[in-house]
């Protein structure tokens, strides 16, 4: 059935697979007679209830630090059932009970317990994650990581190598990948793939490294995306931003050696022209944004057009021109009039690209290398492009993905640009656990749903932010870590350099 088991890290990451789980069960039809556009074995598993009922759950871990579930309970109301007398069964004395103050549920969250119209949610409503989540998920989803405590400022989880340490004293103790993974990995039929979500400039970075690690020690040939959060450093003082893009720099050459794509991805510094509008301190609305682009981007990993479905491992091939190029970009544009969004100044070849108006790379990531070096635009050596809710008649996109294979095979020997395009009618579902941070021309908020097109490239524009953040951690490195980083990020950078070549790569090298 081509299963992706979900791997949840953090605080970030469970606000962004959050959004994520609720389109996906806003995907399920209920009438006989209205089919459904999405394969749902992909990312859901069957299962039997305590009270002998059938569930539909998430094929995913979520793990978070002391108090980073919010209200939500391990035991939900479809695995409530439990044998009071059995705990107590071993002891004949007295027993002391002391127990945590329970947080709240959220007004949204009780009026979905109770079957009402839940209120509108505000950035001022969301806590948690959980406040805004309107799925289910299997006791065995939830690990909670009692050792740091969410936000405390006494013992912070913000350092690489206290998530590289924290995951090998859980992995020594209960190991991880069997307690946690593989009873999901081994319900799957014919995993296409796992998914990683973490944030890469805190701990969860050296956690997440680690993880992957074993992971590929594990699962060899299986196809291993992580998506790459990185937060904001406005109002960051500056020891602390180099600390992160210290963490950074290393969790981007451990993932990069293990995971089939690596998408980076950021809060744009601007978001003018793109009809988005939101907090910026909200992680409910920044969240959204990511989401809205992450989940449509791999849409075409889950749908059931034959025509227009690839697995993860094709779409990293088709992305991996040359070998190694396993680094990618993220971009979005939400569809005006439901027409598909285009570039004015970017032309229709594959070397040409289609520049979207929300891109995702990093902030940190600053283009002063391309401009030094007399580049106007990077040269493109494979974009995957994937299109949903646009009217039939508006489709410029009219040749399948499978009609554009030959061409592919024609085009990776003569190092030219590859080009895949998908879609689907099915449009980004706007829900109510949705914040309203997407506009129309006349700025209204759009309503139900919305078209959208996204794009991932891998692209010469990474080569010079590689060196970039090289050359900015150095210092910040110790000696015994300083020449092996420096050697594996100027590696990957050559990796988006090596095969291209022109005029304009004259001084490039450091």
């Amino acid at each position: 059935m081509h299963e992706i088991v979900t791997l949840q890290l953090g605080q970030s990451s469970n606000y962004l697979a959050t959004h994520f789980w609720n389109a996906q069960e806003s995907y399920f039809t209920y009438s006989a007679d209205e089919q459904p556009l999405v394969d749902h074995d992909v990312h859901w598993r069957p299962g039997i209830g305590a009270d002998g009922s059938e569930t539909f759950m998430p094929r995913t871990v979520i793990y978070d630090l002391k108090g980073g579930f919010g209200s939500l309970k391990k035991i939900n109301a479809l695995y409530e059932v439990e044998d009071q007398g059995q705990s107590s069964s071993l002891w004949n004395g007295p027993t002391v009970v002391q127990r945590q103050q329970p947080i709240e549920a959220s007004a949204y969250q009780r009026s979905l317990e109770q079957g009402l119209e839940p209120p509108e949610l505000t950035t001022s409503t969301v806590r948690y994650w959980s406040d805004f989540n309107r799925v289910f998920f299997h006791p065995r989803s939830i690990v909670q990581l009692n050792e740091y405590e969410l936000n405390s400022t006494i013992a912070p989880f913000e350092k690489w190598s206290s998530g590289e340490d924290l995951f090998a004293s859980l992995d020594k103790e209960h190991d991880l990948l069997d307690r946690d993974l593989r009873p999901f990995a081994e319900e799957a039929d014919h995993m296409q793939g796992i998914q990683i979500l973490t944030t890469i400039d805190d701990a969860w970075g050296g956690f997440a490294s680690r993880y992957i690690e074993r992971l590929r020690d594990e699962y060899g040939k299986t196809t291993i995306w992580a998506w790459g959060l990185q937060d904001s450093f406005q109002g960051i003082p500056r020891e602390k931003r180099l600390l992160r893009l210290v963490n950074k720099a290393k969790t981007m050459v451990e993932l990069y050696k293990q995971a089939s794509l690596l998408i980076p991805l950021a809060l744009p510094q601007t978001l003018r022209g793109s009809g988005v509008i939101l907090d910026a301190s909200s992680q409910w609305h920044t969240s959204a944004l990511l989401s809205a682009a992450m989940e449509s981007v791999t849409l075409p990993s889950r749908l059931k057009d034959m025509a227009n479905r690839d697995n993860l491992g094709t779409i990293s091939d088709l992305l991996n021109v040359h070998g190694r190029q396993t680094v990618a970009n993220l971009q979005m544009s939400i569809s005006k009039a439901n027409r598909v969004p285009h570039s004015e100044d970017i032309g229709d070849k594959p070397a040409d690209g289609l520049r979207l108006d929300v891109d995702f790379k990093p902030s940190d990531d600053l283009e002063t290398y391309h401009r030094q070096n007399g580049f106007s635009k990077p040269h493109i050596f494979s974009q995957v492009l994937a299109t949903r809710g646009e009217k039939p008649e508006d489709d410029e996109m009219t040749d399948a993905p499978d009609d554009e294979g030959d061409d592919d095979l024609r085009r990776r020997p003569r190092r030219e640009p590859i080009s895949r395009r998908y879609k689907s009618l099915l449009s980004f579902p706007l829900l109510d656990s949705f914040p309203k941070i997407f506009k129309d021309e006349a700025g209204n908020s759009l309503e139900g749903s919305m078209a959208v097109t996204t794009s991932l490239s891998t692209d010469t524009a990474l080569s010079g932010r590689l060196r970039t953040l090289r050359s900015t951690v150095m210092r910040s490195i110790g000696l015994e870590d300083r020449e092996t980083l420096s050697n594996d990020l100027a590696e990957m950078a050559d990796e988006y350099h090596e095969g291209w070549s022109s005029g304009s790569d004259e001084g490039e090298d450091d």
